[in-house]
């Protein structure tokens, strides 16, 4: 992954240098301002820029993702495809469940680390989603149709319901199946790593 530089009069000028120079647009570029050279006698000021291409990032992380794999003894294959401009990588490996783990907690956890290695090596947050043979779609279908149950149960009952400890991304998922619900709303309870959803009754108007 290589890290370009350049230099203008303004940041604006040293991005348009960036974008003739490796002749991709603007959104497909990560630009962090390296550095201002001040200007002299003789000398005007300049700003340089460092740049990467984002397609350069997402290689990265299949790379890192690849070799992560290796390390832990998984044989494994990879495929990358871009949903919604989002980095999407789906495993499949010889041991799906070992890396899905209990509840998806393996699989959240590889999500962290590679997380982390990105972040120290371009500076900033990068988003991406990582899958294992698909589990992360069948787990929204799930805990969807879980939600909606529940949802039922506690607007006829009028009586809460404590769901199971969940990751935050498990968790927005429950949130946002209920969202618009009219007779029921959520609220998220506990400390980490055992936060919870409860699903409440609305009160009746």
């Amino acid at each position: 992954m290589e890290k370009h530089k350049f230099i203008g009069k303004t940041k604006e000028e040293a991005i348009k240098n960036a974008k003739i120079g490796l002749q991709e647009l603007e959104e497909n570029l990560i630009i962090k301002e390296h550095e201002v050279q001040k200007g002299g006698l003789f000398k005007s000021k300049k700003i340089e820029i460092e740049v990467i291409e984002k397609r350069e990032v997402a290689q990265e992380i299949k790379h890192y993702l690849s070799k992560l794999l290796k390390d832990l003894g998984f044989n494994a294959n990879i495929e990358l495809k871009m949903k919604e401009q989002i980095p999407t990588y789906t495993i499949y490996s010889d041991n799906d469940a070992l890396l899905i783990g209990k509840n998806g907690k393996n699989l959240h956890a590889l999500s962290i680390i590679v997380g982390q290695y990105i972040k120290k090596e371009i500076g900033e947050n990068y988003k991406f989603l990582i899958d294992i043979n698909d589990y992360k779609e069948k787990r929204e279908r799930t805990l969807a149709r879980l939600a909606k149950k529940t949802a039922r149960e506690v607007a006829n009952t009028k009586i809460e319901a404590k769901m199971d400890s969940m990751n935050s991304y498990e968790r927005r998922i429950i949130h946002n199946t209920l969202t618009n619900n009219k007779r029921v709303y959520t609220e998220s309870e506990g400390e980490e790593p055992n936060r919870y959803v409860v699903i409440k009754p609305r009160e009746e108007k």
